[in-house]
Parts: structure tokens; C-alpha cells; sequence
């Protein structure tokens, strides 16, 4: 008697139910590979009803001519092998009579009969042609990124939700120093100096909980930390993007290191030539003056020496002499007075382009150029804003002109100390004022000086010129603001100024 196969005449009770139930193409094939059955999900990608409706020879027949052999070899193995061993699953291509393709991902599993050989596979389908066409396009995105990563001439970062970089292009490496395998990974807040790396997480955190933007798609300038050490000013702007539940950021990144350079030379230049059209101006106005107050002078001058000569002769007659030259005398000197006055007015008459800005933004934003090579210099550089500072009615290029003055006199004189520490504070003096403080731990002011460092010509440096804390004074007192200095209680010096606060923000060109 010979074999009989099992699953011609003695299938397995609820086979057909496990079959009819199955999502995949689930095909049950004898040694010559003939269907012995077939799952209903099969028989609806085949496009029939039964078995007996199955193409001839299927499934071998609808396996595509190139995956012909990899099909047939498998299914050697699968024969050859111990029962219930899977074989290594494969792709195929599907190719059906009407026109139809599919990729198939194909898994083999030997099943036995009764007396414990192999005559029976069963061959498991799964549709993959989706799955792949999405495999494609990623690695053509993620090719299309590399490239872009490579060749993009902006620094490009991307980081997701937590902080942590995803990408970094060639130009980034370039620009921090580090290697693309070493920052993969990371937090990209190392690539930030503090104080700004401690607050990081913090920034993305309120992000994340309030939607409220202060950076993305709007852009700011900020400062770089690279692997040596050193900092750099930057232009950062950062674009968000939503990958399913996932968030991820982007951000382009410009040096600005030659840029504030020369807007520092350009500064520079503008201040000499400035300084050069002052003088020009004050040599003019001290010809006019002296023209102008010599006329009053010389007639206070000569009535009051008549007045004397004639001391020698009738009082009581010259009386009336004496109280026309007093009186003309008086006169003469208002009139200088008037002369001095307007002078004055004129010299501090200016334009100011003022706007209400956020307080923390225009310092911030003036610590950039403010702290420029400070690190290569040794000084540990820290910032500290108060929440409720909010807003201020200000010029922006005067006030960052100040703050900018204070930080390189203060890297300066710390120039020769053991401890260089800069410190900025902003906090609230009351809810009219705001203070900023600009600490050092330099050699201090010279106390005979006292408050007299802001007046013109009075200057703690050898080569000064003493006009730098006087302009600071004027721009302040200009604002509604004041600027004094004080001894700092670990050595060096603070400044304090205060600016009056405002209600809200706007452009300062509105």
C-alpha cells in the first residue's frame, strides 16, 4: 500500500477555517509543487474563486522568470530538509495572468505526513510591494539628504524633540569641529556655551508644552561653542517638521565671526570719523564762541573800567553812571549766559530712532559682539535675566553701544587678574525701572576718580581719551536713565544702569 498524503484525503480538522481566516497568500504544495490548498486570501490575489480555477502550474508558474531560481532552489531545500524546519524567508516577484504584479516576501515550512517524512510545504506570501516602494523613496530621501548635508553651504543641523542631533552636515563639521559620527547622538546643546547650554532644554520643554515660538521661523543671533573651546557669534534660523508623532527641528547656521568683525572695524572707523567731524565741529563752534562771548565780555569789560576811573571824581554826580554800567554789566553777562546755554542744547540735540524692545533680546544680542574672543582671553562669561523684566522704549544700536563699551572695558581690565569672571544681570527694580549690571573681577576704579569716570577726559586707561563713560551717560540720561559704578565685593567693578519700562513690543522702525 502506498503513502497516502495527508492533505489530499485527511486534512486536519478546521483547517479550512484557519485557511478561510488568514490575511496572507497561504499555499499548501506537493512534491511535484501543485497546490494542495489554498487560503481564501490567496485565492483573492490570484484573482479566482478555488483551487481548481488556480493557473496551471501555480504558484511556480506565477513566480517572475528572474525569481525563478531562487524559488526553485528554495523549494528543494524545503523537501530536503527535517520536518517543521522553516527555510531562510526570500523575495519573489509575483507575476498573475491578468496583468498583475506583486513583490512577496516568502516564508517555507516543510510539513510531514504521518510516517514522518516531507511530502508537503507550505508557502506563505506576504504582499511587500508597499512596504518597499516606502523602503525606495526613504532611501531616496535619505540619499537626497546626504547629499544635500554634503553640499549645502550653510551649516545644517537636525535635532528631534529631546535635543538630541540627527544630522549634521559637512559644513557644521567644518564649522564646530567635530565629526559627524562623534555629534550623531548627542545633545546639541554642546555646541553651545554656557549659559545658554543650561537653558536649552528648558527652551525646547516650553516649546513643546506652550506652542509659543520665540525662535522658529524667525531667526536670531546667538553664540557657538566649538569643540576647542572657543566662541563664535552665529545667525541661527530653525524650521520645525512632524514625522507621524515625532518632532523634529532644523537648523541653518551662518558664522557671523567675520561679519561682527568687520561691523566691529566698520564701528570703529565710524567712531574716528565721528570723532574727527566732532572736533571739526567744536573747533567751529569754539571760533564762533569766542567770537559771540568776546562782544558781551568786552563791553562788561569796558563799562565796569569807566565805572572805575570814574571812582576818583563826584560819586553822587556819576551815580546815575554807575547804575546804567551795573546795569548793562548784568545785561552783557545774560546775554553770554544765553550764548553758553544755546551752545549746550545744541551739542546735546540728537535724534534717537527709539522703539519698544524686549530688554533680554537687546542684551543678549549685544553680548555677541560685547564678549567676542573673551574665552581665547580667559575670562568665564555668564548672563542672567529676570523673567519679569519684559520691555523697554530704546534705541537698539545706543543701548547694545553701551553695553558693548562696558564688557570690552571690563575684558580689558581684567586683562592682568588671576580671576576673570563677566558677569550681565537683568532684574526689576520696581514696575517703571529695569536695571542691568555689568560686573568684573578686573583691577577696579581708582577711588580718587569717584563718579568723575563719566565726565568727559576722565579716564582710568593710559592711552584713553576718557570719552567712552561720558557717552554712556549722555546715551542713558538721553533714555530717562541713569549709569553709576560701584566696587565689586570679589574685587573689579559694577556697573548698574537703569532704562524705563514699557508695555509692549514693536518694531523699532514703527
Amino acid at each position: 500500500m502506498g503513502k497516502t498524503n495527508a492533505f489530499d484525503t485527511k486534512r486536519p480538522l478546521g483547517l479550512e477555517s484557519v485557511l478561510s481566516s488568514l490575511p496572507n497568500c497561504v499555499m499548501i504544495v506537493d512534491r511535484d509543487l501543485q497546490a494542495i490548498n489554498c487560503s481564501v486570501a490567496g485565492l483573492n490575489i490570484m484573482g479566482v474563486a478555488s483551487i481548481a480555477e488556480l493557473p496551471e502550474g501555480a504558484p511556480g508558474t506565477c513566480v517572475a522568470p528572474s525569481h525563478k531560481p531562487i524559488f526553485h532552489e528554495s523549494m528543494a531545500r524545503a523537501f530536503d530538509v527535517r520536518p517543521n524546519r522553516n527555510i531562510e524567508p526570500f523575495e519573489v516577484k509575483l507575476e498573475f495572468p491578468d496583468g498583475r504584479a506583486m513583490l512577496a516576501l516568502c516564508n517555507l515550512a516543510p510539513l510531514a505526513n504521518p510516517d514522518g517524512d516531507v511530502d508537503a510545504v507550505l508557502i506563505s506570501f506576504q504582499d511587500i510591494t508597499a512596504h518597499k516602494s516606502t523602503e525606495k523613496k526613504l532611501e531616496q530621501a535619505d540619499s537626497i539628504l546626504k547629499s544635500i548635508l554634503t553640499t549645502i553651504p550653510d551649516a545644517m543641523i537636525v535635532i528631534d524633540e529631546s535635543g538630541l542631533v540627527s544630522s549634521f552636515s559637512a559644513t557644521a563639521e567644518k564649522m564646530f569641529g567635530y565629526p559627524q559620527e562623534e555629534i550623531i547622538g548627542k545633545n546639541v546643546k554642546i555646541l553651545m556655551p554656557e549659559p545658554y547650554r543650561a537653558a536649552h532644554d528648558g527652551y525646547i520643554e516650553r516649546y513643546i508644552r506652550t506652542d509659543e515660538k520665540r525662535i522658529i521661523g524667525i531667526g536670531r543671533t546667538v553664540v557657538g561653542c566649538r569643540k576647542d573651546g572657543t566662541t563664535f557669534p552665529l545667525q541661527l534660523e530653525v524650521g520645525e517638521a512632524k514625522i507621524g508623532n515625532e518632532r523634529y527641528f532644523t537648523g541653518f547656521i551662518i558664522d557671523l565671526t567675520e561679519k561682527k568683525q568687520t561691523e566691529a572695524e566698520l564701528q570703529s572707523l565710524q567712531a574716528d570719523l565721528a570723532h574727527a567731524s566732532r572736533l571739526s565741529a567744536v573747533g567751529t563752534l569754539a571760533s564762533s564762541l569766542a567770537h559771540e562771548i568776546n562782544q558781551p565780555l568786552t563791553a562788561i569789560a569796558n563799562y565796569l573800567s569807566a565805572a572805575r576811573d570814574m571812582m576818583d571824581g563826584d560819586l553822587s554826580e556819576n551815580r546815575e553812571f554807575f547804575r546804567e554800567a551795573l546795569q548793562e554789566s548784568v545785561s552783557e553777562s545774560l546775554r553770554a549766559g544765553i550764548i553758553v546755554r544755546r551752545l549746550r542744547e545744541f551739542v546735546s540735540r540728537g535724534e534717537i530712532n527709539r522703539g519698544i524692545l524686549s530688554i533680554a533680546q537687546v542684551v543678549e544680542d549685544a553680548t555677541v559682539l560685547g564678549t567676542i574672543g573673551a574665552q581665547e582671553k580667559g575670562v568665564e562669561f555668564s548672563i542672567d535675566i529676570a523673567p519679569d523684566t519684559n520691555h523697554v522704549f530704546v534705541d537698539r544700536v545706543q543701548i547694545q553701544q553701551v553695553m558693548v563699551n562696558l564688557m570690552r572695558n571690563a575684558i580689558e581690565a581684567m586683562s592682568d587678574s588671576a580671576e576673570k569672571k563677566l558677569h550681565i544681570g537683568v532684574t526689576s527694580i520696581d514696575d517703571e525701572r529695569v536695571e542691568i549690571s555689568v560686573s568684573d573681577t578686573g583691577s577696579g576704579i581708582d577711588q580718587e576718580l569717584g563718579e568723575r569716570i563719566f565726565d568727559p577726559f576722565a579716564s582710568t586707561k593710559g592711552t584713553g581719551m576718557g570719552l567712552g563713560l561720558s557717552i554712556c551717560r549722555t546715551i542713558l540720561e538721553a533714555h530717562g536713565g541713569t549709569i553709576r559704578a560701584e566696587p565689586n565685593p570679589g574685587g573689579g567693578t559694577i556697573f548698574r544702569l537703569t532704562l524705563e519700562k514699557a508695555e509692549e513690543e514693536q518694531d523699532v522702525d514703527e
